[in-house]
């Protein structure tokens, strides 16, 4: 039986997670489950997975989730401490899907303790992807992507030389205002923003996919995970969401992994690999679905795209800050502080500021130097 550990397991990623464990049920013993608010939602997972530990993100619910546990024997803890914690704890098999910086710290103590690392929180390797590599590569641990993006590049690299890749073709589905005005975007409220027309997601991605930030992010992290040029890295919107990227080789193929846009296809493939087992998606009719189009993703509209080119070419912790001013920025505007535009400004001006102060580059990476560059682009968002 192999030992599971869910963070963010209260999110979409978390229950499509879960919705696939449950269908093969004693093959899997759940150890620790995380989440934030949604205390009914953790405890009844807690119960009907039998975890072993339950933990939330807010101390001031640990009073609520220990009723909602009473009796059941599981274990309960609150805090970010107490998810960190939780992620030294003995596992074979651990899904990173705390949304933002906060899930790099689980991360690593994960890959610490050896363990298969599926990875949806895209942040871990943005704002510390060559601590994070380094310190998998030591402990002999297996980080396996779980962004439907990434994984389907590591599919299709899957047996072949990653010397014979000429270039990596992320797809975008454009978001909410794919087919709006920059006038519109301008104008758009957190709701507009926060609507996708293709994939089912939480609030925060559902904006970053409508702002790019998240393919701004995406292209980072494909970066660092599969060690590629920055200038290999192509997007390309594709409103369809059926392609999820293309990896072009030396000889002139074109290697494209096709799917419904069901994130259970790419979580499945982490839970079940080095295998492949059955995973209840959707199984695509071609002649039913026609056509499938692109086109280009003006960098006028979605400047983040640009902004992600200027960090890689940065290096050093222009990765962390970029992804701290993002997450800040997002959330003045969710608090409708800031215009949905305004995010990419600001993120824009702490790059700015940052690396003329020399805070952007210089030595190794630590995790000290990550978190210090997350605290003082927040700072400077928060301070315009």
């Amino acid at each position: 039986m192999r030992k599971v550990s869910i963070f963010g397991a209260t999110g979409s990623i978390g229950q499509s997670t879960l919705d696939l464990i449950g269908r093969n049920p004693d093959a899997y013993a759940v150890e620790v489950l995380t989440g934030a608010q949604n205390i009914t939602q953790l405890a009844q997972d807690a119960r009907r997975f039998n975890a072993k530990l339950a933990v939330t993100s807010e101390a001031a619910m640990l009073p609520a989730l220990r009723d909602a546990l009473s009796g059941s024997g599981i274990e309960v803890a609150a805090g970010a401490g107490a998810i960190a914690e939780a992620a030294t704890r003995p596992t074979d098999w651990v899904m990173s899907a705390i949304v933002g910086v906060a899930g790099l710290m689980p991360g690593l103590h994960a890959i610490r303790q050896g363990a298969t690392l599926a990875l949806a929180n895209k942040e871990t390797l943005v704002a510390a992807g060559p601590l994070v590599m380094a310190e998998a590569a030591d402990a002999g641990a297996v980080i396996l992507p779980v962004d439907s993006e990434h994984s389907a590049v590591f599919q299709a690299l899957t047996g072949e030389d990653i010397d014979t890749v000429e270039r990596v073709v992320i797809t975008a589905s454009g978001g909410a205002f794919r087919d709006a005005t920059l006038e519109q975007m301008a104008a758009a409220t957190p709701e507009q923003a926060a609507t996708h027309p293709n994939w089912a997601m939480g609030q925060r991605i559902t904006v970053d996919s409508a702002s790019m930030f998240n393919k701004a992010l995406e292209m980072i992290e494909a970066r660092e995970f599969f060690g590629v040029a920055p200038e290999q890295i192509e997007v390309v919107i594709h409103p369809e969401s059926l392609i999820h990227a293309l990896v072009g080789f030396t000889d002139g193929a074109l290697m494209a992994h096709v799917g419904p846009p069901d994130m259970r296809h790419a979580i499945g493939y982490a839970l079940h690999w080095p295998a492949r087992q059955h995973v209840p998606v959707q199984r695509l009719d071609l002649v039913a679905m026609g056509q499938m189009t692109f086109r280009a993703a003006d960098a006028q509209r979605y400047p983040a795209l640009r902004l992600a080119r200027q960090v890689m070419a940065t290096g050093g912790y222009a990765g962390a800050v970029f992804n701290a001013a993002k997450e800040r920025a997002l959330d003045l505007f969710l608090a409708r502080n800031i215009g949905f535009l305004d995010m990419a400004t600001r993120v824009e001006a702490v790059l700015t500021q940052m690396d003329a102060a020399g805070s952007l580059r210089g030595g190794a990476i630590t995790l000290d130097g990550v978190l210090a560059a997350d605290a003082e682009a927040r700072a400077r968002v928060a301070a315009m």
